[in-house]
């Protein structure tokens, strides 16, 4: 028997501009910046990981800022939307923040029982909030900066997954420990299609949806780069790899990615997913009080933080003392 997955692990997605996306991810939506270093296959490009307060698994969403590539567009083959927990009652106050912000957002849609607030960060990518009922033993630790506890993200709440054929994706979604809750139309999606909900058991990032369609997409700024399902300890990962393999994808080895350990593959539609371990965590290498403080350059990476700096845009990350002082 595999070891089911509890869920999202983190999310990766492709940004423009650094600093403008450091600005929205900490000041706008109140994450904390828990690690800010760089892509380990692109060191001239930062690598920037947002989550809770103290980087628990379910609540990071990472970011590539490659500036130099074009605009991309949400398709087949992708995730189209990243959807975030919040308190109960707190959409309102979301609206308010977003009118304060100039960020543009859709009207609320009911989904599964639920109510969502989709929008869009600066470079486009599509997001949601859903508000949820934060029980009291809640892994999620929620940083509070900038955003009160009662709104505060609360980590992950699904991703919703646009495939051409999805029976292969569900199959596999199975194999991970996925169990299908149920089927209902999805507006403002693909009109006319039918959003399928999958549940992992943990109680972070726990949904999957799948919607078919055909719709050309093309990655780029403002897209989503890959997903992560969490795989505690490395007998999770390999027992997962070798499930996966075994329904005729091809996982890679296991890569070091310094704050988790790593297995990528295609699944049947063309999204790249990703398995990571829990640990070391964002601790290993900074003190609890000083995430994102500073550029961590993991390994080798770190004799050579000179060449490496000077390929960065330099950035500052937000202070609500700042923030205060500004206003």
């Amino acid at each position: 028997m595999t070891e089911p997955t509890p869920g999202i692990h983190h999310v990766t997605c492709i940004a423009s501009d650094p600093q403008e996306n450091i600005d929205f991810w900490v000041e706008t939506l109140g994450l904390r910046l828990v690690k800010r270093s760089i892509n380990q296959d692109d060191d001239g490009t930062y690598h920037f990981f947002f989550a809770d307060a103290e980087g628990t698994p379910g609540t990071s969403m990472t970011f590539f800022p490659w500036e130099d590539i074009s605009q991309g567009k949400v398709g087949s083959g992708q995730v189209s939307r990243t959807a975030f927990r919040v308190p109960e009652g707190s959409l309102d106050y979301w609206e308010d923040r977003f009118d304060d912000y100039g960020v543009e957002y859709d009207d609320r849609i009911e989904r599964f029982g639920e109510t969502v607030l989709p929008f869009r960060d600066p470079d486009g990518l599509p997001i949601e909030l859903v508000a949820v009922e934060i029980p009291d033993d809640d892994p999620t630790v929620p940083w509070t900066e900038f955003v009160p506890e009662s709104a505060a993200i609360r980590g992950f709440h699904s991703v919703t997954l646009w495939l051409a054929d999805p029976e292969q994706t569900e199959d596999l979604l199975d194999t991970m420990g996925f169990e299908r809750v149920g089927t209902e139309s999805s507006p403002g999606d693909t009109p006319g299609d039918e959003r399928t909900r999958f549940a992992a058991e943990g109680p972070v990032g726990k949904y999957v949806d799948v919607l078919p369609t055909i719709e050309g997409g093309r990655q780029g700024h403002g897209t989503v780069h890959h997903v992560a399902f969490q795989t505690p300890t490395d007998d999770h990962q390999m027992e997962m790899r070798n499930a996966v393999r075994s329904l005729g994808l091809r996982p890679t080895q296991q890569i070091d990615r310094h704050w988790f350990r790593s297995v990528y593959f295609r699944e049947f539609g063309g999204v790249l997913f990703e398995l990571a371990t829990s640990g070391p965590g964002y601790t290993s290498d900074e003190p609890l009080s000083e995430l994102g403080e500073r550029l961590v350059l993991p390994g080798s990476f770190g004799d050579r933080r000179d060449e490496i700096e000077s390929q960065l845009t330099p950035v500052t990350v937000p202070r609500a003392e700042q923030a205060d002082a500004d206003d």
